[in-house]
């Protein structure tokens, strides 16, 4: 949703055809999360199909450009004015490999973690080094970029403090007190319904 929400919020600002808008977030992020111009034009059909923006006048070279509408205006005032909601079944890659090689039989887990610390650190390290290349070291560009800098340090940082957590905590399980073998129960077929899986009752079958 960010991706969709922060092009409205620069359409905000005025018209931008596909290219500049791409351009646009670079700026604002730091180039950080850089964007493909398909992904740009598919938002904007999306954007537009919802009713929060329009096609505009194009110019000489034939750049479209796009408008957003009042409903647009009220999206992008609601977005800056509510929190972010962080989803509850967040599928962290990290988090679900380490929950799933704990309870391998068989499987070195406190490998696993180390080679990920290393990894991770060396991520941090970099971040920690890089420097902003831009012309004017004191402006809003500068600014953008090392907001989103700091923000990959801290989650680094975060990570490598939760796998530290992580190996103490398997080091006070036996393994025989983590280790799942393969379950003898045949589970029937057939989803849970949407209420099951967030409810806790017994599948439909």
């Amino acid at each position: 949703m960010s991706v969709r929400q922060s092009l409205l919020a620069i359409l905000d600002q005025g018209p931008c055809y596909g290219y500049q808008l791409r351009a646009e977030f670079d700026r604002r992020t730091g180039s950080t999360w850089p964007l493909n111009v398909g992904q740009i034009y598919n938002t904007l059909e999306r954007l537009e199909r919802d009713g929060l923006v329009e096609r505009g006048d194009a110019d000489e070279q034939g750049h479209v450009y796009w408008v957003i509408t009042d409903a647009g205006s009220a999206e992008v005032a609601g977005w800056l004015s509510s929190p972010v909601e962080r989803g509850a079944g967040t599928r962290d890659e990290l988090a679900i490999k380490l929950a799933v090689a704990a309870t391998l039989p068989g499987v070195d887990v406190t490998s696993v973690i180390q080679a990920q610390r290393r990894a991770s650190l060396s991520r941090m390290q970099e971040l920690q080094r890089a420097t902003y290349a831009g012309a004017d070291p004191d402006g809003p560009e500068e600014l953008a970029w090392t907001l989103m800098i700091d923000s990959l340090i801290f989650a680094a940082e975060a990570e490598l403090r939760w796998l530290d957590h992580t190996e103490r905590r398997l080091a006070t399980r036996p393994r025989h007190a983590r280790e799942l073998e393969l379950s003898a129960d045949r589970p029937k077929r057939g989803r849970p319904t949407k209420s099951a899986a967030t409810t806790g009752a017994p599948p439909a079958v």
